[in-house]
């Protein structure tokens, strides 16, 4: 393998960008995706103590915590499949009280709880089937008796016989005029050769052969009728203009297009949060194509309907590592955003877009994307994350006083949220930028609080790094008062 084959392998962006990555899903509550961009960090610094304590305590959590939400979830969606419904139920409230933020519990306990309400099911749903033991047509009543049937014409030897004596042209017509009954026709003149099937009486005493020339004949009636009534070519032209109409009613939207639209979103983060990543894509491209053929006055949100579909297979591209597929779904949703001035998703998509571009190491253009979020952003938990995100990419960059403003700003805000690990993480931006200018007493400060914070949460290996950065910044500043 070639030097250039073997760098085409590596991943496309730096060890950093996958560690700042992994810190922001663990704090979205996405563990597993973000045990994932520790792992791809790893493949950059395989040594790096910080990275492998981060990820080792991610899946410590995610796997040996008994409550932890995704556990819940998939032991609920699993005891779902196998029919449990109410086992399902109990983990899918378990599940709500421990995240009653998140939709996929709500979603299950919405869908266990009709499961359980439908489990006696309705007389609609029964289907009857040619299968199965047939003694009982053999047996007469209690008392022995057998009750004469009424109601039901009698056919002769002779009239049976005519019967089986179609001309082929008669049996097309009545193929076309019944349509799919005629297979049960069929079905039933099939019934009337078993001979020992035939002989046998029902639990009331009718008799089955009976019973299955009476339903013939009311076939043969029905077939007679629509004969007299319509011409078979004019029943074709009706079933082509009722094939016309219900074409035209796929490009309506239903009765209530926000319930359909709703139920589809739901369906589509479910299925993601599942680990069904084409599935999802999948669900959100046929509603898209659906949503786009209505028109704006049948439905007023159009556009923040499509920005959300939008988002959804770009969300899926990324996780499919399509990251120009990604990049071009996130742009739709901005500019949809734009257009109807959805300020909400305008940050959703900006957010997006300069993830897809970290991760690609068009570290300019995230930033870019980041800054235009700024003014959008509502909390001080979202500021702590996203300025630290700007100032990582700078400092990739070697843009070091940009670097450590934007750290300045990420502690600002994690101090206001009082995010001990966010407080750290600034701490360290903000000492490593420091450093890089030659600000070294400043630089010492900020690793001395990043250390304090290293030691309330216990994270050793983050202790120890921090100390020997320490240490280093403690020998260049002794250095300089030489």
């Amino acid at each position: 393998m070639s030097d250039n084959e073997e760098g085409d392998q590596l991943p496309k962006s730096s060890f950093s960008t996958y560690v700042a990555e992994g810190d922001q899903l663990y704090l979205k509550g996405k563990y597993i995706k973000a045990i994932e961009s520790y792992t791809t960090a790893l493949v950059l610094q395989p040594d790096d103590k910080n990275c492998l304590v981060a990820r080792s305590k991610r899946r410590g959590f995610s796997e040996e915590d008994k409550e932890f939400f995704k556990g819940l979830y998939q032991k609920a969606e699993a005891l779902y499949t196998m029919g449990d419904f109410e086992f399902a139920l109990v983990f899918f409230h378990r599940g709500h009280k421990l995240r009653p933020e998140l939709q996929e519990f709500r979603l299950g306990i919405q869908k266990a709880q009709e499961a359980i309400d439908n489990s006696v099911g309705s007389p609609s749903s029964v289907k009857l089937e040619n299968k199965g033991d047939l003694s009982f047509f053999h047996k007469k009543d209690e008392q022995g008796k057998t009750v004469k049937p009424k109601g039901i014409p009698r056919t002769t030897k002779k009239e049976q016989n005519q019967q089986n004596k179609k001309s082929p042209k008669s049996e097309k017509t009545a193929k076309q005029l019944l349509g799919e009954l005629y297979s049960d026709k069929e079905y039933l003149e099939k019934l009337l050769k078993d001979e020992d099937l035939i002989k046998g009486e029902m639990r009331s005493g009718e008799k089955v052969q009976d019973l299955i020339l009476s339903c013939i004949h009311y076939l043969d009636t029905r077939t007679e009728f629509w004969r007299q009534q319509k011409p078979v070519y004019a029943r074709e032209r009706d079933r082509k203009l009722m094939q016309q109409k219900w074409n035209k009613s796929q490009q309506s939207p239903p009765s209530n297009p926000t319930v359909y639209v709703l139920k589809s979103l739901e369906e589509i983060e479910v299925t993601m949060a599942a680990g069904n990543v084409l599935g999802s894509l999948k669900k959100a491209q046929r509603v898209l194509k659906t949503v786009q053929r209505w028109s704006e006055v049948a439905v007023p949100n159009k556009n923040e309907v499509l920005g959300n579909l939008h988002s959804c297979i770009g969300n899926a591209l990324i996780d499919m590592e399509d990251m120009d597929g990604a990049l071009e779904s996130h742009r739709k949703d901005l500019d949809l955003a734009r257009q109807s001035k959805l300020t909400d998703a305008k940050s959703r998509a900006l957010d997006n877009i300069g993830r897809v571009y970290a991760r690609i190491g068009k570290y300019m253009q995230a930033i870019e994307a980041w800054e235009e979020k700024i003014p959008l952003v509502r909390n001080s938990l979202e500021k702590t994350w996203l300025f630290h995100e700007i100032g990582r990419c700078y400092l990739e960059l070697e843009h070091y006083k940009e670097a450590r403003n934007y750290g300045l700003r990420s502690l600002e805000a994690a101090d206001e949220t009082g995010d001990e690990k966010w407080q750290l993480n600034a701490s360290v931006l903000v000492a490593q930028s420091e450093v890089k200018l030659g600000n070294h007493v400043s630089g010492v400060a900020h690793f001395e609080r990043a250390l304090e914070r290293a030691m309330l949460l216990r994270d050793s290996p983050a202790k120890e790094a921090i100390q020997k950065a320490l240490s280093e910044a403690r020998q260049y500043l002794a250095e300089e008062s030489k």
